[in-house]
């Protein structure tokens, strides 16, 4: 043995520093810790500096750093800081993927996704910025291109956003998901077109007589409080409330906007792109605006205006 009696075996270092000897070999072979002498033998030998060696490389190594990146601090070819800088981008970049997995196999679990359609979703929860943006613009241009619409309308439309944020939580992702699915469904974009022409306001006209069930949530809470009252849509006091809400307005063009709304499935839009962009959004009105249309249908014996 070397005559030195500060030095430590592997063993002896294993035993002081809680780490296998097969690990501090392992270490040792890789160059980041380096004996500090050898006995008769060629066993290895350590010091009290290899002790504080490896209680800084084990610090490093639980926090995640590989032994390259361990072994540039060691080496002071970069600080503790700016590898722990780098190491919280990585970190961070793999969080996000696995909110982005968590999401799409919840979603999957819910809806008892096939194989072809969870492909599908991992597909559109990991597209890029651009692709989803791509999406959007293909969407707006295909729903709103053909829209008469006033110069300051179309302006706040051509400036229309909706996108993850670079955080997103997992129901963001999932909303996201269902979002991309359905604004590239050609047969939602053809009932959502519909819908908007009878609800957006020609240059210099008023708004269209439905619009303002859509657009505002009177009507819709009005409605919400003769449900809890127990008023059915072809009770008296739901013809009172048509006569109340709508005066003179034309009825039958209401009816027709309401139900190219319903038809469109306008409230599931509204609430997933709340819900992608993380916002508060008013309860789904689902429920609400069929009882609205069924008593409408009562006050004008069924007739919607044709358009």
């Amino acid at each position: 043995m070397d005559e030195r009696t500060d030095l430590l075996t592997i063993g002896q270092l294993a035993r002081r520093t809680g780490i296998s000897a097969r690990t501090l070999r392992f270490w040792s072979n890789e160059g980041v810790i380096t004996p500090a002498g050898r006995t008769a033998s060629d066993y290895r030998l350590y010091d009290a500096a290899c002790v504080a060696r490896v209680e800084l490389i084990r610090t490093l190594r639980e926090l995640g750093l590989g032994l390259g990146d361990v072994r540039r601090v060691l080496d002071h070819k970069a600080t503790v800081a700016e590898v722990a800088d780098a190491h919280v981008a990585a970190i961070d970049t793999q969080i996000r993927a696995l909110k982005v997995s968590r999401a799409v196999l919840s979603t999957v679990s819910k809806r008892r996704s096939t194989p072809e359609e969870t492909a599908l979703m991992n597909r559109l929860a990991r597209l890029s910025t651009a692709e989803r943006a791509q999406i959007i613009d293909d969407f707006k241009a295909d729903v709103f291109g053909g829209l008469d619409m006033d110069p300051s309308l179309r302006e706040r439309v051509s400036e229309l956003s909706i996108d993850l944020p670079d955080d997103p939580t997992p129901d963001q992702v999932d909303a996201w998901i269902e979002l991309a699915e359905l604004l590239q469904d050609r047969d939602f974009r053809a009932r959502l077109g519909t819908f908007l022409r009878l609800n957006t306001p020609a240059p210099g006209q008023k708004a269209p007589p439905g619009a303002n069930i859509w657009w505002a949530r009177q009507v819709v809470n009005t409605v919400a409080r003769a449900r809890e009252e127990g008023i059915a849509p072809d009770d008296p006091a739901a013809a009172e409330l048509i006569s109340t809400s709508f005066g003179d307005t034309d009825l039958g063009a209401v009816l027709l906007s309401l139900e190219a709304g319903i038809d469109a499935g306008a409230e599931r839009y509204r609430r997933l792109v709340s819900r992608v962009r993380g916002k508060y959004s008013a309860p789904d009105a689902t429920e609400e605006l069929l009882w609205l249309a069924t008593a409408l249908r009562n006050a004008t014996g069924g007739r919607a205006a044709r358009r």
